[in-house]
């Protein structure tokens, strides 16, 4: 729970994460969960207390300017408001229910409320949408560009390119990916929110689980148990069907959108496999990490292999081997 906390927290200061993750505050959506979540609590039996110091916290981090391009603040205010009702609207209706059953369609209906203003308030909304976010990531990506070219400027830099010329390429590929992270970002922009709102609902779940008597639902389970409904391979069949079919190419974007998210998932669930293979074999786990970070595409594709295979193959209730 801590490291997920730390990485949630630190990862706008990692280079490609904050053009990727749309909200970049992530504090901001987590603050209001967690209130949502107190509210909840309270709901089933907690203190009061609890819950209005935690809601006022809320509105007042709410109510705090976020840096960055005009409007875009007001989008993540009202992200952090409408993700963390949905939210808590289900605990309240449905509860006792795992996290999962919780979160999945608290996310999926946000977006989809949130689609139905887009396209009902104003025309207009959407193109304005895009450019706001356009102009929010090109600022992001603006950032580290400029951080990278005054790396690149010092003696030491002149000192390593006259033993190393092949650096100037890299140098080049690196601005030049910079540059198109902008655009690619703002293709996959819904699955990229999903993401982040699913992990912060957990972080917030967890959180809360921890630090209060009351319960909402289960605990969070291991990674090694990690597991949704097989039904939602559906969703994968769908996306690669809408990517490969030229009678959908004016759904590409949504096609894509679905394939990162739900990949994701599975790639989560492979992760899991993974775990439950290596249990007994702890020194296994660190050559794991050692591998991820060397080659982290190596790992996810195996991992979603593994997580799609467990749909049929359903790895962890064959019996261990002993040996």
């Amino acid at each position: 729970m801590l490291l997920g906390l730390v990485a949630l927290l630190l990862a706008p200061a990692t280079p490609f994460l904050p053009v990727l993750a749309p909200a970049a505050e992530a504090l901001v959506l987590l603050v209001p969960v967690f209130a949502a979540c107190t509210l909840v609590g309270w709901w089933a039996g907690g203190r009061l207390s609890v819950a209005l110091l935690w809601l006022l916290l809320a509105a007042w981090l709410v109510a705090q300017p976020i840096p960055g391009t005009a409007g875009y603040g007001w989008l993540v205010r009202g992200w952090a408001v409408l993700l963390a009702g949905v939210f808590g609207a289900f605990c309240v209706l449905r509860p006792r229910q795992g996290f999962l059953a919780q979160a999945l369609p608290a996310v999926g209906l946000s977006m989809l409320i949130a689609l139905v203003a887009l396209f009902t308030v104003n025309g207009s909304a959407a193109d304005q949408l895009g450019r706001t976010l356009l102009i929010e990531y090109a600022d992001r990506t603006n950032q580290w560009t400029v951080l990278l070219n005054r790396l690149t400027s010092t003696p030491e830099w002149a000192e390593y390119l006259a033993k190393s010329p092949e650096a100037l390429a890299l140098r080049q590929q690196v601005l030049a990916e910079y540059g198109r992270m902008p655009e690619r970002s703002l293709t996959v922009l819904p699955a990229m929110l999903a993401l982040e709102s699913l992990a912060v609902l957990a972080v917030a779940w967890a959180l809360f689980q921890r630090l209060s008597r009351v319960r909402i639902g289960p605990p969070l389970a291991p990674l090694q148990e990690f597991r949704f409904s097989d039904q939602l391979i559906w969703a994968l069949v769908v996306g690669v069907t809408m990517l490969v079919l030229p009678a959908f190419a004016e759904m590409r974007d949504a096609a894509i959108n679905l394939l990162v998210f739900f990949g994701a998932l599975y790639v989560v669930r492979g992760l899991g496999v993974l775990s439950w293979m290596l249990a007994p074999r702890r020194w296994t786990k660190a050559l794991l990490v050692a591998v991820g970070l060397l080659a982290w595409q190596l790992l996810a594709t195996l991992a979603l292999a593994l997580g799609v295979g467990d749909t049929w193959l359903d790895w962890r209730r064959r019996t261990r081997p002993t040996s």
